[in-house]
């Protein structure tokens, strides 16, 4: 499916936080997608990722993640010096500013002719992922996709300590995971923390383990793993038809 882009702006606490919205091009109502990046922001490898999503039929919207204090259309260089930037931004933004964005794109979705508001997903890599954990405390929200998401059992987000594990009972949406084996970022024991606190709160949800790094879906990296990523991929689309 051919796609159309643009860029957005939406206002939130009075700071302009740009969106990337990729759509499908012919006209009707679509699922809607919040779509959260890593800590490097929207780059190419990222709309790479929107876009090829919009393909399969969705209405999906970027915003960038850390406009309180970058500027506007910045994209962080996915290097060592950016990955110090990126997870300093993340440490400067305040958990509440992260959740009143969801907000903010929440409500843009649902205001969007081309969506329908009654089919709200978020999918979201790395600390996206964790957003996107975090956004399925929203009712509107239906299914949720976290990809390696950071942080969750430990409480790292931004700044103050995030309460997303002491929240899964406020999830109403169903939930995938994809998950490499060799990540040290989200070891054994938090997959296994994340997985049971899942699992005791009855919440629906699928978790897909691959034997892949950190960030294996990012096409940019030395750890891009192809074959991993196209499975992820697959079992993405199968589950947001499903759920959507």
């Amino acid at each position: 499916m051919q796609i159309t882009k643009r860029n957005v702006e939406l206002r939130v606490d009075d700071s302009l936080m740009r969106v990337y919205v990729a759509s499908p091009k012919p006209a009707g109502v679509y699922p809607g997608i919040l779509f959260y990046s890593d800590i490097y922001q929207l780059g190419d490898a990222m709309l790479r990722l929107v876009n090829y999503l919009a393909g399969f039929g969705y209405v999906v919207a970027a915003p960038e993640i850390f406009h309180r204090v970058e500027p506007i259309g910045m994209v962080i260089q996915p290097d060592d010096l950016g990955r110090m930037r990126g997870n300093d931004d993340a440490r400067r933004t305040a958990i509440a500013e992260y959740d009143a964005d969801c907000r903010a794109m929440i409500d843009f979705l649902k205001g969007e002719s081309a969506v329908n508001p009654n089919k709200i997903g978020t999918l979201g890599f790395c600390i996206g992922g964790h957003l996107a954990f975090r956004a399925a405390f929203a009712s509107e929200i239906k299914a949720s996709i976290c990809c390696y998401p950071t942080g969750i059992p430990s409480g790292k987000l931004g700044k103050g300590v995030a309460d997303t594990i002491k929240r899964v009972n406020e999830i109403t949406s169903e939930m995938l995971l994809i998950l490499g084996t060799l990540d040290p970022h989200i070891p054994e024991n938090d997959r296994h923390t994340l997985i049971t606190a899942l699992e005791q709160a009855k919440i629906p949800h699928q978790v897909h383990l691959y034997e892949a790094e950190h960030t294996f879906m990012r096409d940019d990296g030395y750890r891009y793993d192809a074959a991993a990523s196209t499975s992820a991929w697959a079992e993405i689309i199968a589950f947001l038809r499903r759920v959507l």
